[in-house]
Protein backbone atom coordinates (compact mmCIF):
# COMPACT_ATOMS: atom_id res chain seq x y z
CA UNK A 1 0.00 0.00 0.00
CA UNK A 2 1.56 3.43 -1.26
CA UNK A 3 -0.62 5.50 -0.91
CA UNK A 4 0.21 7.61 -3.42
CA UNK A 5 2.74 7.74 -6.65
CA UNK A 6 3.01 11.61 -5.60
CA UNK A 7 1.94 13.77 -3.53
CA UNK A 8 -0.30 15.71 -5.90
CA UNK A 9 -0.73 19.64 -5.95
CA UNK A 10 -3.29 19.91 -2.98
CA UNK A 11 -5.38 22.53 -3.69
CA UNK A 12 -8.80 22.02 -4.45
CA UNK A 13 -9.68 21.52 -7.49
CA UNK A 14 -11.97 25.16 -8.07
CA UNK A 15 -9.27 27.27 -6.89
CA UNK A 16 -9.07 29.28 -10.19
CA UNK A 17 -12.46 29.84 -9.23
CA UNK A 18 -12.42 31.54 -6.20
CA UNK A 19 -11.57 35.29 -5.26
CA UNK A 20 -8.13 36.08 -4.03
CA UNK A 21 -7.94 36.27 -0.53
CA UNK A 22 -7.27 39.76 1.48
CA UNK A 23 -3.41 39.34 2.63
CA UNK A 24 -4.58 41.55 5.49
CA UNK A 25 -7.40 39.09 6.71
CA UNK A 26 -6.55 35.34 8.06
CA UNK A 27 -6.31 32.48 5.79
CA UNK A 28 -8.66 30.06 4.64
CA UNK A 29 -9.07 26.59 6.39
CA UNK A 30 -6.27 24.66 6.46
CA UNK A 31 -6.09 21.86 3.80
CA UNK A 32 -4.91 18.98 5.81
CA UNK A 33 -3.16 16.37 3.43
CA UNK A 34 -2.09 12.77 4.61
CA UNK A 35 0.37 10.33 2.20
CA UNK A 36 1.80 7.03 3.38
CA UNK A 37 4.48 5.04 2.18
CA UNK A 38 4.87 1.00 2.82
CA UNK A 39 8.49 0.00 3.90
CA UNK A 40 9.38 -3.10 2.14
CA UNK A 41 12.15 -1.23 -0.28
CA UNK A 42 14.54 1.14 -1.12
CA UNK A 43 13.92 4.28 -3.18
CA UNK A 44 15.16 4.78 -6.34
CA UNK A 45 15.22 7.70 -8.55
CA UNK A 46 11.81 7.09 -10.16
CA UNK A 47 10.61 7.20 -6.61
CA UNK A 48 12.66 10.59 -5.98
CA UNK A 49 10.72 12.70 -9.30
CA UNK A 50 7.37 10.84 -8.86
CA UNK A 51 7.24 11.15 -5.13
CA UNK A 52 9.52 11.99 -2.97
CA UNK A 53 10.26 15.63 -4.71
CA UNK A 54 6.52 16.79 -5.25
CA UNK A 55 5.69 15.81 -1.76
CA UNK A 56 8.53 17.94 -0.47
CA UNK A 57 7.66 20.90 -2.22
CA UNK A 58 3.67 20.23 -1.88
CA UNK A 59 4.74 20.59 2.09
CA UNK A 60 6.05 23.77 1.49
CA UNK A 61 2.52 25.18 0.54
CA UNK A 62 0.94 28.07 2.79
CA UNK A 63 -2.24 26.97 4.14
CA UNK A 64 -1.57 22.99 3.38
CA UNK A 65 -0.90 20.94 7.02
CA UNK A 66 0.64 17.60 5.64
CA UNK A 67 0.99 14.32 7.68
CA UNK A 68 3.58 11.72 5.87
CA UNK A 69 3.75 8.51 7.52
CA UNK A 70 5.76 4.96 7.35
CA UNK A 71 3.18 2.39 6.60
CA UNK A 72 4.92 -0.30 8.33
CA UNK A 73 1.56 -1.76 9.62
CA UNK A 74 0.88 -2.30 5.71
CA UNK A 75 4.80 -3.36 5.35
CA UNK A 76 3.97 -6.91 6.85
CA UNK A 77 1.22 -7.98 4.74
CA UNK A 78 3.34 -8.82 1.89
CA UNK A 79 7.15 -8.75 3.69
CA UNK A 80 7.79 -11.53 6.31
CA UNK A 81 11.50 -10.73 6.43
CA UNK A 82 12.35 -8.60 9.95
CA UNK A 83 15.40 -7.39 8.94
CA UNK A 84 14.09 -6.38 5.35
CA UNK A 85 10.89 -3.98 7.53
CA UNK A 86 13.73 -2.63 9.54
CA UNK A 87 16.20 -1.54 6.97
CA UNK A 88 13.76 -0.44 4.82
CA UNK A 89 11.86 1.81 7.24
CA UNK A 90 15.57 3.50 8.26
CA UNK A 91 16.50 4.08 4.34
CA UNK A 92 13.07 5.90 3.71
CA UNK A 93 13.10 8.07 5.80
CA UNK A 94 16.39 8.62 5.64
CA UNK A 95 15.73 9.69 1.80
CA UNK A 96 12.71 11.61 2.71
CA UNK A 97 14.99 14.11 5.15
CA UNK A 98 17.84 13.78 3.25
CA UNK A 99 15.45 15.42 0.28
CA UNK A 100 14.38 17.78 2.20
CA UNK A 101 11.15 16.98 4.33
CA UNK A 102 11.27 19.02 7.44
CA UNK A 103 10.04 17.55 10.75
CA UNK A 104 9.51 20.40 12.23
CA UNK A 105 7.22 21.50 9.35
CA UNK A 106 5.33 17.97 8.35
CA UNK A 107 3.78 15.46 10.86
CA UNK A 108 6.05 12.97 9.94
CA UNK A 109 5.88 9.38 12.02
CA UNK A 110 5.84 5.71 11.99
CA UNK A 111 2.32 3.99 11.57
CA UNK A 112 3.29 1.66 14.32
CA UNK A 113 4.39 4.42 17.12
CA UNK A 114 0.52 5.64 16.71
CA UNK A 115 -1.73 2.67 19.39
CA UNK A 116 -4.69 4.64 18.26
CA UNK A 117 -4.22 3.35 14.79
CA UNK A 118 -4.66 0.08 15.49
CA UNK A 119 -7.62 1.03 18.41
CA UNK A 120 -9.60 2.89 15.40
CA UNK A 121 -8.99 -0.18 12.65
CA UNK A 122 -10.98 -2.21 15.04
CA UNK A 123 -13.94 0.44 16.06
CA UNK A 124 -14.09 0.62 11.84
CA UNK A 125 -14.09 -3.57 11.51
CA UNK A 126 -17.15 -3.56 13.90
CA UNK A 127 -19.01 -1.08 11.69
CA UNK A 128 -17.74 -2.39 8.16
CA UNK A 129 -19.57 -5.04 6.08
CA UNK A 130 -17.80 -8.21 5.06
CA UNK A 131 -19.42 -8.58 1.73
CA UNK A 132 -17.57 -4.69 0.77
CA UNK A 133 -14.45 -6.44 2.21
CA UNK A 134 -15.16 -9.26 -0.37
CA UNK A 135 -15.06 -6.46 -3.42
CA UNK A 136 -11.61 -4.94 -2.74
CA UNK A 137 -9.34 -4.69 -5.34
CA UNK A 138 -6.47 -6.77 -3.64
CA UNK A 139 -8.46 -9.36 -2.55
CA UNK A 140 -10.68 -9.70 -5.33
CA UNK A 141 -7.59 -10.20 -7.72
CA UNK A 142 -6.07 -12.54 -5.18
CA UNK A 143 -8.80 -14.52 -4.96
CA UNK A 144 -10.17 -14.45 -8.86
CA UNK A 145 -6.20 -15.63 -9.80
CA UNK A 146 -6.64 -19.15 -6.90
CA UNK A 147 -10.02 -19.83 -9.18
CA UNK A 148 -8.41 -19.63 -12.20
CA UNK A 149 -5.75 -21.68 -11.10
CA UNK A 150 -8.19 -24.57 -9.35
CA UNK A 151 -7.01 -23.39 -5.68
CA UNK A 152 -9.16 -22.93 -3.42
CA UNK A 153 -10.65 -19.51 -3.20
CA UNK A 154 -8.63 -17.98 -0.33
CA UNK A 155 -5.35 -20.38 -0.64
CA UNK A 156 -2.83 -18.12 0.50
CA UNK A 157 -4.57 -14.85 1.52
CA UNK A 158 -4.10 -13.55 5.09
CA UNK A 159 -6.92 -11.42 6.53
CA UNK A 160 -4.17 -8.38 7.23
CA UNK A 161 -4.85 -8.36 3.24
CA UNK A 162 -8.09 -9.01 3.29
CA UNK A 163 -8.64 -6.57 5.64
CA UNK A 164 -6.35 -3.88 4.76
CA UNK A 165 -8.49 -0.93 3.45
CA UNK A 166 -10.15 -1.06 6.86
CA UNK A 167 -5.97 0.02 7.95
CA UNK A 168 -5.75 2.48 5.24
CA UNK A 169 -9.08 3.68 6.35
CA UNK A 170 -8.19 4.19 10.32
CA UNK A 171 -4.86 5.83 8.71
CA UNK A 172 -7.26 8.50 6.79
CA UNK A 173 -10.02 9.13 8.99
CA UNK A 174 -7.76 9.15 12.52
CA UNK A 175 -6.33 12.51 11.27
CA UNK A 176 -9.66 13.74 9.45
CA UNK A 177 -7.41 14.60 6.57
CA UNK A 178 -9.37 16.29 3.75
CA UNK A 179 -7.49 15.30 0.81
CA UNK A 180 -5.39 11.67 0.18
CA UNK A 181 -3.00 11.82 -2.61
CA UNK A 182 -3.55 8.14 -4.92
CA UNK A 183 -2.84 6.24 -7.48
CA UNK A 184 -6.28 5.38 -9.48
CA UNK A 185 -5.77 2.08 -8.28
CA UNK A 186 -6.19 3.32 -4.99
CA UNK A 187 -9.45 5.45 -5.36
CA UNK A 188 -11.60 2.50 -4.31
CA UNK A 189 -10.30 2.57 -0.80
CA UNK A 190 -10.93 5.67 -0.72
CA UNK A 191 -14.41 5.64 -1.63
CA UNK A 192 -14.56 2.69 1.55
CA UNK A 193 -13.00 4.79 3.55
CA UNK A 194 -15.51 7.53 2.95
CA UNK A 195 -18.52 4.93 3.23
CA UNK A 196 -17.29 3.23 6.56
CA UNK A 197 -16.62 7.16 7.99
CA UNK A 198 -20.40 7.77 6.99
CA UNK A 199 -21.82 4.37 8.66
CA UNK A 200 -19.78 5.43 11.89
CA UNK A 201 -20.91 9.03 12.05
CA UNK A 202 -24.28 8.31 11.48
CA UNK A 203 -24.26 4.83 13.79
CA UNK A 204 -23.37 6.71 17.21
CA UNK A 205 -22.58 10.86 16.05
CA UNK A 206 -25.96 11.52 17.51
CA UNK A 207 -25.98 14.42 15.13
CA UNK A 208 -22.61 14.96 15.09
CA UNK A 209 -19.88 14.24 12.39
CA UNK A 210 -16.59 12.51 13.81
CA UNK A 211 -15.31 12.06 10.80
CA UNK A 212 -13.80 14.50 7.77
CA UNK A 213 -15.31 12.37 4.47
CA UNK A 214 -11.98 12.61 2.74
CA UNK A 215 -11.15 13.10 -1.21
CA UNK A 216 -8.70 10.94 -3.59
CA UNK A 217 -6.63 13.69 -5.23
CA UNK A 218 -5.30 12.19 -8.37
CA UNK A 219 -2.28 13.92 -10.23
CA UNK A 220 -2.55 12.75 -13.79
CA UNK A 221 0.42 15.20 -14.70
CA UNK A 222 3.06 13.52 -12.22
CA UNK A 223 6.27 12.44 -13.99
CA UNK A 224 6.82 8.22 -14.17
CA UNK A 225 10.15 7.84 -15.04
CA UNK A 226 11.01 5.00 -17.43
CA UNK A 227 13.25 2.62 -16.16
CA UNK A 228 16.74 1.62 -17.98
CA UNK A 229 14.71 -0.49 -20.36
CA UNK A 230 12.14 1.97 -21.83
CA UNK A 231 9.54 0.08 -19.67
CA UNK A 232 8.06 2.25 -16.36
CA UNK A 233 10.92 2.24 -13.51
CA UNK A 234 10.57 -0.65 -11.07
CA UNK A 235 12.09 -3.07 -9.18
CA UNK A 236 9.93 -5.56 -10.31
CA UNK A 237 11.36 -5.22 -13.41
CA UNK A 238 14.89 -4.79 -12.29
CA UNK A 239 15.68 -1.63 -14.48
CA UNK A 240 15.94 0.96 -11.43
CA UNK A 241 18.60 3.96 -11.19
CA UNK A 242 19.93 3.91 -7.37
CA UNK A 243 19.00 7.34 -6.05
CA UNK A 244 22.24 7.23 -3.25
CA UNK A 245 22.73 3.36 -3.08
CA UNK A 246 26.21 3.07 -4.54
CA UNK A 247 27.06 6.37 -4.58
CA UNK A 248 28.01 8.28 -7.58
CA UNK A 249 29.23 5.40 -9.33
CA UNK A 250 26.01 3.68 -8.61
CA UNK A 251 24.34 6.38 -10.71
CA UNK A 252 26.92 6.45 -13.68
CA UNK A 253 27.06 2.57 -13.97
CA UNK A 254 23.08 2.17 -13.93
CA UNK A 255 22.79 5.31 -16.80
CA UNK A 256 25.21 3.44 -18.32
CA UNK A 257 22.94 0.70 -19.17
CA UNK A 258 20.14 2.53 -20.49
CA UNK A 259 19.22 1.20 -23.82
CA UNK A 260 19.30 3.53 -26.62
CA UNK A 261 19.32 2.61 -30.53
CA UNK A 262 22.08 2.17 -32.62
CA UNK A 263 22.54 5.28 -34.00
CA UNK A 264 26.44 6.38 -33.85
CA UNK A 265 27.94 9.80 -32.82
CA UNK A 266 27.15 12.39 -35.78
CA UNK A 267 24.24 10.93 -36.84
CA UNK A 268 21.30 12.73 -36.14
CA UNK A 269 19.13 11.14 -33.15
CA UNK A 270 15.66 11.51 -32.25
CA UNK A 271 15.10 12.23 -28.91
CA UNK A 272 11.48 12.38 -28.29
CA UNK A 273 10.34 9.08 -26.76
CA UNK A 274 13.60 8.12 -25.33
CA UNK A 275 14.18 6.81 -21.53
CA UNK A 276 17.40 9.21 -21.84
CA UNK A 277 15.99 12.22 -23.08
CA UNK A 278 12.76 11.51 -20.59
CA UNK A 279 15.16 11.52 -17.78
CA UNK A 280 16.61 14.52 -18.52
CA UNK A 281 14.10 16.41 -18.71
CA UNK A 282 13.11 15.40 -15.52
CA UNK A 283 16.05 17.27 -14.29
CA UNK A 284 16.81 19.51 -16.49
CA UNK A 285 15.47 23.46 -16.78
CA UNK A 286 12.96 24.81 -20.17
CA UNK A 287 16.66 25.73 -21.58
CA UNK A 288 18.81 23.13 -20.55
CA UNK A 289 15.74 20.63 -22.35
CA UNK A 290 15.83 22.76 -25.73
CA UNK A 291 19.66 22.75 -26.17
CA UNK A 292 20.30 18.75 -24.88
CA UNK A 293 17.01 17.89 -27.74
CA UNK A 294 19.27 20.51 -30.74
CA UNK A 295 22.59 18.37 -29.71
CA UNK A 296 21.40 15.22 -30.30
CA UNK A 297 20.10 16.19 -33.53
CA UNK A 298 23.38 17.40 -34.81
CA UNK A 299 24.71 13.75 -33.95
CA UNK A 300 25.32 14.22 -30.45
CA UNK A 301 26.68 10.88 -29.64
CA UNK A 302 24.97 8.18 -26.51
CA UNK A 303 27.54 7.91 -24.31
CA UNK A 304 28.34 11.75 -23.82
CA UNK A 305 24.45 12.40 -23.93
CA UNK A 306 24.75 9.97 -20.73
CA UNK A 307 27.99 11.46 -19.43
CA UNK A 308 25.48 14.39 -19.33
CA UNK A 309 22.78 13.13 -18.03
CA UNK A 310 25.29 11.69 -14.99
CA UNK A 311 26.47 14.84 -14.32
CA UNK A 312 22.82 16.95 -14.38
CA UNK A 313 21.13 14.45 -11.92
CA UNK A 314 24.56 14.02 -9.93
CA UNK A 315 24.48 18.15 -9.59
CA UNK A 316 21.36 17.87 -7.63
CA UNK A 317 21.35 14.53 -5.93
CA UNK A 318 24.91 14.96 -4.67
CA UNK A 319 24.53 17.15 -1.57
CA UNK A 320 21.03 14.92 -0.83
CA UNK A 321 23.04 11.69 -0.81
CA UNK A 322 25.77 13.44 1.78
CA UNK A 323 22.84 13.88 4.07
CA UNK A 324 21.27 10.64 3.34
CA UNK A 325 24.65 9.18 4.31
CA UNK A 326 24.72 10.97 7.43
CA UNK A 327 21.72 10.11 8.30
CA UNK A 328 22.29 6.61 8.05
CA UNK A 329 25.34 6.55 9.85
CA UNK A 330 23.19 8.71 12.91
CA UNK A 331 20.13 7.11 12.87
CA UNK A 332 19.10 8.04 16.37
CA UNK A 333 18.46 11.74 14.40
CA UNK A 334 16.02 10.18 12.47
CA UNK A 335 14.17 8.49 15.47
CA UNK A 336 14.65 12.09 17.64
CA UNK A 337 12.65 13.01 14.02
CA UNK A 338 10.24 10.06 13.84
CA UNK A 339 9.33 10.23 17.74
CA UNK A 340 8.73 14.11 17.16
CA UNK A 341 6.41 13.33 14.19
CA UNK A 342 4.47 10.60 16.49
CA UNK A 343 3.75 13.01 19.48
CA UNK A 344 2.45 15.73 17.02
CA UNK A 345 -0.08 13.29 15.48
CA UNK A 346 -1.19 11.46 19.08
CA UNK A 347 -2.29 15.60 20.05
CA UNK A 348 -4.59 14.92 17.14
CA UNK A 349 -5.65 11.35 17.40
CA UNK A 350 -5.64 10.99 21.03
CA UNK A 351 -9.05 13.54 21.32
CA UNK A 352 -10.44 12.06 18.63
CA UNK A 353 -10.04 8.68 20.30
CA UNK A 354 -11.45 9.92 23.62
CA UNK A 355 -14.93 11.09 21.70
CA UNK A 356 -15.36 7.82 19.69
CA UNK A 357 -14.73 5.84 22.77
CA UNK A 358 -17.43 7.50 24.77
CA UNK A 359 -19.47 7.65 21.33
CA UNK A 360 -19.46 3.48 21.39
CA UNK A 361 -20.05 3.22 25.02
CA UNK A 362 -16.54 2.41 26.23
CA UNK A 363 -16.82 4.59 29.33
CA UNK A 364 -15.46 5.27 32.45
CA UNK A 365 -17.13 3.39 35.15
CA UNK A 366 -18.16 6.38 37.18
CA UNK A 367 -21.74 7.03 39.63
CA UNK A 368 -23.67 9.16 37.57
CA UNK A 369 -25.13 11.64 40.06
CA UNK A 370 -29.09 11.19 40.31
CA UNK A 371 -30.66 14.18 39.53
CA UNK A 372 -27.60 17.09 40.16
CA UNK A 373 -29.39 19.11 37.49
CA UNK A 374 -28.37 22.24 39.40
CA UNK A 375 -24.49 21.14 39.83
CA UNK A 376 -24.59 20.27 36.28
CA UNK A 377 -26.12 23.71 35.12
CA UNK A 378 -23.72 25.44 37.29
CA UNK A 379 -20.67 23.75 35.93
CA UNK A 380 -21.97 24.46 32.25
CA UNK A 381 -22.18 27.94 33.71
CA UNK A 382 -18.81 28.36 34.33
CA UNK A 383 -17.36 26.88 30.97
CA UNK A 384 -15.84 29.20 28.53
CA UNK A 385 -17.77 29.94 25.59
CA UNK A 386 -16.97 30.56 21.61
CA UNK A 387 -18.85 33.87 20.47
CA UNK A 388 -18.84 34.57 16.17
CA UNK A 389 -19.67 37.58 14.86
CA UNK A 390 -19.03 39.62 11.96
CA UNK A 391 -17.59 43.46 12.38
CA UNK A 392 -18.39 46.14 10.51
CA UNK A 393 -15.53 46.07 7.71
CA UNK A 394 -17.56 42.48 6.07
CA UNK A 395 -15.31 40.24 7.98
CA UNK A 396 -16.21 36.99 10.19
CA UNK A 397 -14.64 36.40 13.76
CA UNK A 398 -15.07 34.16 16.40
CA UNK A 399 -13.65 34.41 20.46
CA UNK A 400 -13.19 32.05 22.85
CA UNK A 401 -14.60 33.82 26.08
CA UNK A 402 -14.23 32.73 30.00
CA UNK A 403 -17.48 32.59 32.61
CA UNK A 404 -16.08 35.65 34.03
CA UNK A 405 -15.80 37.76 30.66
CA UNK A 406 -11.89 37.96 29.69
CA UNK A 407 -11.38 36.89 26.14
CA UNK A 408 -8.87 34.08 26.24
CA UNK A 409 -8.79 33.66 22.57
CA UNK A 410 -9.27 36.18 19.87
CA UNK A 411 -9.52 35.58 16.18
CA UNK A 412 -8.14 37.16 13.32
CA UNK A 413 -10.63 38.24 10.21
CA UNK A 414 -12.04 35.62 7.82
CA UNK A 415 -13.77 36.26 4.78
CA UNK A 416 -15.75 33.25 4.64
CA UNK A 417 -18.29 32.74 7.93
CA UNK A 418 -18.12 28.77 7.55
CA UNK A 419 -14.37 28.60 7.69
CA UNK A 420 -15.41 30.85 10.95
CA UNK A 421 -17.58 28.18 12.17
CA UNK A 422 -15.04 25.24 10.90
CA UNK A 423 -12.54 26.40 12.98
CA UNK A 424 -14.11 26.54 15.72
CA UNK A 425 -15.53 23.51 15.27
CA UNK A 426 -11.62 22.01 14.81
CA UNK A 427 -10.69 23.80 18.00
CA UNK A 428 -13.24 21.67 19.73
CA UNK A 429 -12.47 18.84 18.71
CA UNK A 430 -8.55 18.42 18.58
CA UNK A 431 -7.94 21.45 21.27
CA UNK A 432 -4.49 22.53 21.54
CA UNK A 433 -3.27 20.55 18.66
CA UNK A 434 -5.45 23.02 16.94
CA UNK A 435 -4.00 25.91 17.95
CA UNK A 436 -0.98 26.77 16.23
CA UNK A 437 -2.82 26.85 12.67
CA UNK A 438 -5.46 28.25 13.90
CA UNK A 439 -6.02 32.21 12.90
CA UNK A 440 -6.05 33.57 15.83
CA UNK A 441 -4.10 35.09 18.96
CA UNK A 442 -4.22 34.57 22.64
CA UNK A 443 -6.12 37.24 24.52
CA UNK A 444 -4.00 39.86 26.86
CA UNK A 445 -2.41 38.27 28.94
CA UNK A 446 -3.63 35.09 28.70
CA UNK A 447 -1.52 32.14 28.49
CA UNK A 448 -1.74 29.21 26.52
CA UNK A 449 -2.03 26.83 29.35
CA UNK A 450 -5.18 28.09 30.53
CA UNK A 451 -6.77 28.11 26.43
CA UNK A 452 -5.96 24.58 26.13
CA UNK A 453 -7.69 23.86 29.70
CA UNK A 454 -10.55 25.71 28.18
CA UNK A 455 -10.64 23.70 25.28
CA UNK A 456 -10.89 20.44 27.00
CA UNK A 457 -12.95 21.79 29.60
CA UNK A 458 -15.38 22.05 26.50
CA UNK A 459 -14.84 19.05 24.88
CA UNK A 460 -14.90 17.05 27.68
CA UNK A 461 -18.35 18.83 28.80
CA UNK A 462 -20.00 17.99 24.80
CA UNK A 463 -18.47 14.43 25.39
CA UNK A 464 -20.37 14.01 28.84
CA UNK A 465 -23.71 15.75 27.07
CA UNK A 466 -23.36 13.28 24.14
CA UNK A 467 -22.78 10.49 26.25
CA UNK A 468 -25.99 11.10 28.11
CA UNK A 469 -28.36 12.23 25.42
CA UNK A 470 -27.09 8.60 23.89
CA UNK A 471 -27.98 7.21 27.53
CA UNK A 472 -31.47 8.45 27.65
CA UNK A 473 -32.07 7.28 23.94
CA UNK A 474 -30.96 3.50 24.60
CA UNK A 475 -33.31 3.74 27.94
CA UNK A 476 -35.93 5.00 26.55
CA UNK A 477 -35.42 2.28 23.91
CA UNK A 478 -35.40 -0.59 26.47
CA UNK A 479 -38.17 0.52 28.35
CA UNK A 480 -40.47 1.00 25.27
CA UNK A 481 -39.07 -2.80 24.10
CA UNK A 482 -39.92 -3.84 27.77
CA UNK A 483 -43.87 -1.90 27.60
CA UNK A 484 -44.01 -3.63 24.00
CA UNK A 485 -43.06 -7.19 25.97
CA UNK A 486 -45.51 -6.41 28.75
CA UNK A 487 -48.07 -5.90 26.80
CA UNK A 488 -50.46 -9.11 26.38
CA UNK A 489 -51.24 -9.85 22.52
CA UNK A 490 -55.20 -9.23 21.60
CA UNK A 491 -57.23 -12.45 21.79
CA UNK A 492 -57.89 -13.52 18.15
CA UNK A 493 -61.57 -13.15 16.73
Amino acid sequence: MKFSPSAAHPLPDDTHQRQQPNPNTAPPMTLRVLTGITTTGTPHLGNYVGAIRPTVDASRQPGVESFLFLADYHALIKCDDPARIERSRLEIAACWMAAGLDPEVVTFYRQSDIPETPELTWLLTCVTAKGQMNRAHAYKAASDANLAAGEDIDAGISMGLYCYPILMAADILLFNAHKVPVGRDQVQHIEMARDVAQRFNHLYGNGKDFFVLPEAQIDDAVAVLPGLDGRKMSKSYDNTIPLFEGGAKGLKDAVARIVTDSRLPGEAKEPEGTALVTIFDAFATADERIAFRADLHAGLGWGDAKQRLVSLVEGQIAPMRERYADLMAHPEHIEDALQLGARKARAVAGPLLDQLRQAVGLRRMVAVAQPAQAASDTAKAELATFKQYREADGQFYFKLVAANGTTLLQSRGIEQGRDAGTWVKRLKTDGEAALDAAPADLGEGVDRATVAQALVAIREAETADAAAKLAAKAAATTSSSDVARATPAAPAG
